[in-house]
């Protein structure tokens, strides 16, 4: 340190400095010596200080002799050389004189002189005198004060030496301490700089130990990564194989469909061929050869079965042999169509032949004549029209349906009986909550936008699984009453019927939006659209198809709402306005048959499809027209359902259409009163633009694919 190589340079100055070249001796005190004693002996004159006074001159040495001596002193001059020499002290620091030494020590002192030394004396001598101490009054004083001053002096040289001595002790002390202050400020630095090794040392083995478990931590994040990937890797591999089975099932499904549609097309093929025959189509219409088209017939039947065979033996049909036996169904419908339109033909030249037989016959008879024969000819024309079988009430099947339906709802609802007939104010404005919440979604069914009609949807179907929904601002389901899911489906079903008999009614396009809710209600909960059709049924009678027969003692006001005519304090409601909702009511039915909810996840059809048009549509055909009421319902349920009736059943739908217009149409006009022909016009200018086209268009408010975007 700068500190102590200064002390080391101020002792090695001191050291070399003249008073540091003094030597000392340890062992004074141990021998009884004082320090000083060098210091205390007497002064004396050196043993060639005689030699030397010799040679002075006698006056010089005479003159002190005779002041310091008495008269009878004859001493020689080297004893007043040797007194002076002794008077006068070596040093001031010189002690006191001490006793004189015998001249025999002297001499023998002289006697132990060298001869170097000798050679240095100005004078030689073989050997000097003894030197003689000189005792005057003068020198005694002189001794005293010397002896005083030495005394003075040791004193003072003591105290000084105890001061130096102190100083010295004070100063090791200081060093001592101060070394030792050093040394302890060494340590704790030694111990400081060890715990900072120390400190030093864990944090390496605690950042060590840190890494080594950030490594363990990143190899077991790597190790739960590469579990997860191969998770799903796993995952993904069986759903790969669930899809494949899928697509192996749907495959399998497709198949299937496409062997049983196969079929259908040879069944429907070899139908059609029969009508070919040459027999039969001879029999029907005379005067018709139609064995080109019998050939034609044969061998498409040929091309069929041979698809057929080469299906049968890879097992499925491909989407190739489909496309053949399609394209050969077409050729056999063209072919079927072709041969009706020459046998319309020949009938048709056959009939005019008869008209003008007719007329020339009609010509010879009177005006009144001719009137009674029209009246004649309607009577014959109903008389015909009962001989070949026409019903005038529905189908017995149809009819206990339509009973079952009845009391299914009559049961519904009697088991909310006491909900409806409470007097607990809680218990009505639960009712009222319901019934707001049950119906008002249904008034709100408009074709905006196909968001909006999810929205509603999405709320009848909450409340019809018993959870909560938002009715006037508060929270109200129909699981807080036991009979509340009774309760909501059955006013859900009557007010779906009331849409139809009033909205439908005036704007035709809501058929479309009101009955897609009805359908997706009716798929997710059957109950709805069993209590759906029995309300129809009840209102529209027609909808079975149902002609109620009046009973004995039913009045004529009962018999009327029975038919589902409205009873007002006026009286019976006009004509019009009946025709009007059973125009709503039935287009409503149309539409449902047709459509399914798109958003519903379940596999399968419309929950009450297209064969129930058809069936119902049979059924009409079977029934005798009434006035008015038959034409109005016809017109209204194929101009909703026609285009989807013709799709699904293309030949058979055609057959039909060309029945009703040929053999049903006549029988309509005939039970037709003069004022009550509109109805009848607009059926007839329906079925001629149908059939002239052979196409029937989409209804107007159908909903698109686009709508259920917006």
């Amino acid at each position: 340190m700068p500190a102590e190589t200064l002390r080391w340079n101020t002792l090695e100055a001191l050291k070399n400095s003249p008073k540091g070249k003094l030597k000392y001796k340890p062992d004074w005190v141990q021998n009884g010596e004082d320090i000083l004693s060098g210091c205390s002996t007497p002064p004396t004159l050196s043993p060639i200080s005689g030699m030397i006074l010799k040679r002075l001159s006698p006056h010089s040495l005479l003159k002190p002799c005779s002041l310091g001596s008495s008269p009878r002193d004859t001493s020689p001059s080297l004893f007043d050389g040797t007194v002076l020499s002794n008077s006068i002290p070596s040093s001031p620091l010189s002690p006191l004189p001490q006793p004189s030494v015998p001249p025999d020590a002297k001499v023998d002192d002289e006697q132990k002189i060298s001869d170097k030394d000798l050679e240095h004396s100005p004078a030689q001598s073989p050997s000097p005198p003894p030197t003689i101490p000189l005792l005057s009054p003068r020198a005694t004083q002189m001794a005293g004060c010397i002896r005083i001053c030495e005394e003075q002096h040791h004193a003072k040289a003591k105290v000084e030496l105890c001061l130096r001595q102190e100083l010295h002790e004070k100063m090791v002390a200081a060093v001592a301490s101060r070394e030792s202050e050093q040394l302890k400020r060494f340590e704790e630095f030694m111990e400081l700089k060890q715990r900072q090794e120390y400190q030093t040392m864990r944090d390496i083995m605690d950042r060590e130990a840190q890494e080594s478990i950030g490594r363990q931590e990143k190899l077991k994040e790597e190790h739960r990564h590469r579990l997860k990937i191969l998770n799903l890797r796993l995952r993904e591999a069986e759903q790969q194989r669930l899809r494949e089975a899928e697509l192996e099932r749907q495959r399998q499904a497709e198949g299937w469909e496409r062997l049983r549609n196969l079929n259908a097309i040879q069944e429907e093929v070899l139908q059609l061929n029969q009508l070919l025959e040459p027999s039969t189509s001879t029999q029907a219409t005379p005067g018709l050869d139609l064995a080109s088209y019998s050939t034609r017939g044969n061998q498409l039947c040929s091309h069929v079965s041979n698809v057929v065979r080469t299906t049968a033996e890879r097992g499925f049909p491909s989407m190739e042999d489909m496309a053949v036996a399609e394209r050969v169904l077409q050729d056999m419908r063209a072919l079927i169509q072709a041969m009706q339109i020459e046998a319309t033909q020949v009938q048709e030249r056959r009939r005019k032949q008869e008209e003008e037989e007719a007329l020339c016959r009609k010509q010879e008879q009177l005006q009144a004549q001719q009137e009674e024969q029209k009246s004649s000819v309607a009577i014959s024309t109903k008389e015909k029209a009962k001989k070949q079988g026409l019903q005038t009430k529905a189908e017995s099947t149809t009819l206990k349906w339509y009973k079952e339906l009845q009391n299914s709802a009559d049961q519904c609802a009697r088991t909310f009986e006491e909900l409806n007939n409470t007097k607990d104010p809680q218990t009505k404005k639960l009712k009222m909550e319901l019934q707001k919440a049950a119906t008002i979604p249904v008034s709100q069914i408009s074709s905006i936008s196909g968001s909006k009609l999810k929205e509603v949807f999405d709320k009848i179907d909450t409340l019809l699984s018993g959870r909560s929904v938002q009715s006037g601002g508060r929270s109200v389901s129909a699981s807080h009453h036991p009979q509340g899911l009774d309760f909501v489906s059955y006013k859900l079903a009557e007010k779906f019927v009331k849409q139809g008999e009033e909205e439908i009614a005036s704007h035709h396009e809501a058929a479309f939006p009101i009955a897609v809710v009805a359908s997706g209600v009716w798929e997710l909960h059957p109950k709805v659209g069993d209590l759906l059709l029995a309300h129809l049924h009840k209102k529209c009678p027609y909808s079975v198809p149902y002609y109620p027969a009046m009973k004995e003692g039913t009045s004529v006001e009962d018999y009327q709402r029975i038919l589902g005519y409205r009873i007002e304090e006026s009286g019976v409601e006009a004509q019009d306005s009946f025709l009007k909702r059973m125009s709503g009511m039935i287009r409503l039915y149309a539409a449902i048959i047709q459509l399914r909810w798109p958003h519903n996840n379940r596999k399968g059809g419309c929950p009450y499809g297209l064969n129930n048009g058809w069936h119902w549509l049979a059924q009409m055909l079977n029934m005798e027209p009434l006035a008015d009421i038959t034409a109005t319902l016809l017109f209204d349920f194929l101009e909703v359902c026609g285009h989807a009736l013709m799709k699904q059943y293309q030949g058979q739908f055609w057959k039909l259409i060309f029945l009703i217009k040929e053999d049903y149409f006549p029988r309509i006009e005939a039970v037709t009163s003069t004022g009550q022909m509109g109805a009848v016009m607009r059926l007839k200018q329906f079925l001629e633009d149908s059939l002239s086209h052979r196409e029937i268009p989409p209804p107007k408010g159908q909903l698109s694919s686009s709508f259920w975007r917006s």
